[in-house]
């Protein structure tokens, strides 16, 4: 969808809601809903009590206080310090909202109750769609330098849905491809991009004005200055295989045998044999008798 264009010259705190709560073509609502989509919680009371809860680090308050601006209904900022595997004391901010309307409207975008990491989903009407993943990638991701110096952005997520939409959108932004897979470990899925796709998705995705947490908009935008080493080269586009490959391959049923007619390496066409084999990849479907 199209973005917003018309509050952008205006610093955040100086905007006023300019849509319905949580009219997703609104680029703002966009973005909060996919935060609270990965980073929220929606939880269920007696009768019709319930609670929205949001607890991030306190460095990040402002970005409690923009949801408690965007907000039409009664809202309320706590923060406490405690200890924590990672750390002996950390200081967190919590947003809390009550309203049942306010529950009700986002509950039917597509916000669950309860556990939630594998069931949500992209909206299913009109939505903003950068800014909605920027609120994805805030919560749920990171922005910044690899070790080796390389600018990147991931998404760690357990939902096949918005890992799969993550790998759409940006294969169309930047002409990036990627295959999700969930890890051995903890089953999440590990989306990553870096050098000048990150760059150009964190472009994309942090422009100017945009509501963010302030250190990833930071972190995005220093993604701008890395410039590719001459000597380092460009890996060329990944080649899917093809049907027709695959029965190639399988008929021939040796690698070494195939690499005439498919042109590929040695490697490539063991480990495609192997994983035919091992059923890791679906067979191809039977070629028409008639052809």
């Amino acid at each position: 969808m199209g973005l917003t264009t018309g509050r952008r010259d205006l610093p955040l705190a100086e905007r006023e809601p300019s849509a319905p709560f949580m009219d997703l073509e609104d680029p703002d609502y966009a973005y909060m809903f996919g935060f609270l989509q990965a980073d929220g919680h929606l939880s269920l009371g007696a009768g019709q009590k319930g609670r929205l809860t949001v607890e991030i680090n306190a460095r990040d308050l402002h970005l409690l206080r923009e949801f408690q601006r965007l907000t039409p209904y009664n809202t309320s900022i706590t923060q406490r310090t405690r200890s924590t595997n990672f750390a002996d004391t950390h200081h967190s901010a919590t947003w809390n909202l009550c309203s049942l309307e306010a529950r009700t409207r986002l509950n039917a975008l597509g916000l669950p109750y309860g556990k939630k990491s594998t069931k949500i989903t992209p909206p299913r009407v009109p939505f903003s769609r950068p800014d909605y993943l920027r609120g994805v990638v805030d919560a749920d991701g990171s922005v910044g330098y690899t070790s080796q110096g390389l600018p990147f952005i991931s998404l760690a997520t357990a939902s096949t849905a918005i890992g799969a939409y993550l790998c759409h959108y940006a294969k169309k932004v930047t002409g990036a491809e990627r295959t999700i897979r969930r890890n051995a470990r903890d089953s999440i899925y590990n989306v990553l991009y870096t050098k000048e796709a990150a760059q150009e998705l964190g472009a994309h995705l942090y422009y100017p004005g945009c509501l963010s947490l302030e250190r990833k908009r930071a972190a995005a935008a220093a993604l701008s200055g890395w410039v590719r080493p001459a000597d380092m080269k460009i890996a060329p586009p990944r080649r899917r295989w093809q049907a027709w490959e695959d029965r190639v391959l399988l008929k021939h049923d040796r690698p070494t045998d195939a690499a005439v007619e498919l042109g590929r390496t040695e490697q490539s066409r063991s480990l495609r044999l192997w994983r035919l084999k091992t059923g890791r990849v679906p067979m191809p479907p039977r070629q028409d008798a008639t052809c």
